[in-house]
């Protein structure tokens, strides 16, 4: 059995995110203490910013006169398709940052496709946990309701053109804690923090049992 997990927080230390990844993870290693599982944490090892350009330029340039840094990027592209293609499970935990997809995860998501093609179905049927989480609160009827551009966009990859078995965790006011101005916020937050961890203890035991 193998696991795919993947890390997309510029704050590993602290990460909102991890913690529900790392919790889904537990229940899913207590189950295959075997099992393999291969990490990649774009928060701290980024792709490099122009690979996905390299990668579709080289894509389209005849083999033999290819650069070496297109030849690297296409490699490059093929070994992440090839992670998530290969997983028998996946857990991607990917914060929101500034209301959408922050730019280092849009790179490897470009690439992905750059190396597996546009509608290639990656994760067909293959169970996934996406942990996301968000600072504030956009949900219905809140003062930025709406402004979450990164959800929508998560699930139109990863459930639609991918194809996973998608489970989602979703914890919104991270910041409430720690934010002048959302202290009337902190036991919302907390209900929404104690949801989640339940949930992505759930969702590891259902990827465990797959």
């Amino acid at each position: 059995m193998n696991l795919f997990r993947l890390d997309a927080s510029i704050l590993p230390t602290v990460s909102s995110s991890a913690e529900i990844a790392d919790l889904a993870e537990a229940e899913w290693t207590a189950a295959h203490p075997q099992g393999a599982v291969t990490r990649r944490h774009l928060g701290t090892d980024p792709l490099p910013a122009d690979a996905w350009a390299l990668a579709t330029t080289g894509a389209g340039t005849a083999e033999d006169d290819r650069s070496p840094a297109q030849q690297q990027s296409l490699a490059l592209a093929a070994e992440l398709a090839a992670e998530l293609q290969e997983a028998d499970t996946v857990i991607l935990a990917v914060p929101l940052y500034n209301y959408g997809v922050s730019q280092h995860f849009k790179a490897w998501v470009d690439l992905v496709i750059a190396g597996a093609g546009p509608t290639t179905p990656l994760l067909k049927g293959t169970p996934t946990v996406l942990a996301t989480t968000l600072g504030g609160g956009y949900g219905p009827g809140s003062p930025r309701e709406g402004w979450d551009h990164s959800t929508p966009y998560l699930e139109r990859v990863i459930a639609d053109i991918w194809q996973a078995d998608l489970t989602l965790i979703k914890r919104e006011l991270t910041l409430a804690a720690t934010t002048p101005g959302m202290e009337a916020l902190k036991d919302l937050a907390e209900q929404e923090h104690t949801r989640a961890l339940a949930g992505a203890r759930e969702a590891g035991r259902v990827l465990a049992a797959r």
